[in-house]
């Protein structure tokens, strides 16, 4: 009874009082605490409380079995890196967005495979090692990529023009932690601005361009699940990212190469461009 501006807060936290579980009542207080802040603060009228509520509603519609605008809305206000940065770890590789893309399994594939099955684009090698901080092999640990083509689309944005699964690929490292696999050089890209998230960056005056990049899930049994992203270096927008994610240790120089016998043993034609990314796996459990 008698709410108001004094009362409204004790009265939601006293509501929340006997929920069961402790993790869910602290998110759940401190939620309410930042967003009646935010109101008092803002004091915002009923027609633009309306629109936020409207705008969160087509965030919601927006999304599908190949779309997640919620998170491309999580990314675009860097929530999705900060989540990211303070869930990760120091001694193992840094971590990235996970991205609205990966919304369909990638194909399993062997080591060498090539993720292009369009044969266009800029032929490229990707190698890499998965090792604990200390240097110390991950066998068989299972490495998910997948990426754009050379024009900027990801096979679910074009399913009349690229096959599914096209850029995308599982693959398991060798007994040494090694792997490797074939693509062409990913080009950047905007993020999809037809739905409220791309309202949002027009009102703002905001670019929606991300650099050129692979997205890389390592895991294997014993370690902390890693998602990442290779940049390619030299990409236009590798210094203003739509999704904040870019982090200098990712950059890679996917560097050309004109070496015959090198390209005979990986099976693609000269000129072609090699990127290694070593990957640093943290045992679960682990102290950051």
């Amino acid at each position: 009874m008698d709410f108001d501006e004094h009362t409204a807060l004790d009265a939601v936290l006293a509501s929340f009082a006997d929920t069961p579980d402790e993790r869910l009542r602290e998110i759940l207080g401190a939620v309410t605490r930042h967003v009646h802040a935010l109101v008092r603060e803002l004091r915002p009228t009923t027609a633009e409380w309306e629109s936020a509520i409207g705008f969160l509603t087509a965030v919601g519609q927006m999304c599908d079995e190949t779309r997640q605008e919620f998170v491309l809305l999580s990314d675009v206000l860097g929530v999705s890196m900060l989540v990211e940065t303070l869930n990760g770890d120091a001694h193992g590789t840094d971590g990235t967005v996970l991205g609205p893309f990966h919304m369909t399994d990638s194909p399993h594939r062997e080591l060498g495979d090539s993720i292009d099955e369009l044969g266009t684009g800029v032929p490229c090698v990707v190698t890499g090692t998965v090792t604990d901080p200390d240097g110390v092999p991950v066998p068989d640990a299972v490495i998910d990529v997948w990426q754009c083509d050379e024009n900027g689309f990801y096979d679910v944005q074009q399913p009349d023009v690229q096959p599914a699964g096209n850029g995308r690929g599982l693959f398991r490292a060798d007994d040494e932690g090694g792997f490797w696999f074939r693509t062409v050089v990913p080009s950047h890209y905007p993020i999809p601005t037809d739905g409220p998230v791309g309202g949002l960056l027009k009102a703002t005056r905001r670019h929606p361009f991300r650099p050129a990049h692979v997205h890389v899930i390592a895991t294997a049994p014993g370690f902390t699940p890693l998602t990442t992203h290779m940049f390619v270096a030299g990409s236009p927008y590798i210094d203003s990212d739509a999704v904040f994610a870019v982090k200098q240790t990712l950059v890679c120089d996917f560097a050309e190469s004109t070496d015959t016998a090198e390209a005979e043993r990986y099976g693609v034609q000269v000129p072609f461009r090699h990127a290694h990314f070593p990957i640093r796996l943290v045992r679960a459990g682990s102290p950051s």
